[in-house]
Formats: structure tokens, C-alpha cells, sequence
């Protein structure tokens, strides 16, 4: 003799593997953007301050100035040299 097998519960499976699956994927993603909070980020805005915190703009602009005043930039008079791209002039 052979007993029946009871039916498998069919209702509601994707409901619950999908209810699963949401929070599993809800919590890696939240781990994941800690993670990076902490180790990209945290790094990356204290490289700016620590780099912000001794910069001299003044200094910077006076380093990035000194070529230009080789071809007499000060000078208003002076012509100014087109090196690119390469013009005719008539």
C-alpha cells in the first residue's frame, strides 16, 4: 500500500524568494556603499584638506605666470605669439 504524497505549496513561492532576495540585495548594496564611504571617500576628502590647508594661490598663479611673461605678456603693447594652431597672417 501506498500513502499519497501531500502536494507541494505552490502559492506564494515567488513572493517569498522575492522578498528574500530584496533585503539580501538591500543589505549588500548598504555594506557596499559603507565600504566605500569609509575607504574612498573619507581618504579623498582629507587628501583635499590636508592639500587646501597649506595652498597658496597666490603663490600657484604667480609658478603659472612666469612663462607667459617670457613672450612680454605685461607688456599691452606687445604682440602676442600664436603657437597653435598655425595662422597665416596677410
Amino acid at each position: 500500500m501506498s500513502t499519497a504524497l501531500a502536494k507541494p505549496q505552490m502559492h506564494g513561492l515567488l513572493a517569498k524568494r522575492l522578498q528574500f532576495h530584496i533585503v539580501g540585495a538591500f543589505m549588500v548594496s548598504l555594506g557596499f556603499a559603507t565600504f566605500c564611504k569609509f575607504s574612498v571617500a573619507e581618504k579623498r576628502k582629507k587628501a583635499y584638506a590636508d592639500f587646501y590647508r597649506n595652498y597658496d594661490s597666490m603663490k600657484d598663479f604667480e609658478e603659472m605666470r612666469k612663462p607667459w611673461d617670457f613672450f612680454g605678456r605685461n607688456d599691452a603693447k606687445a604682440e602676442t605669439p600664436v603657437l597653435w594652431p598655425p595662422h597665416t597672417k596677410s
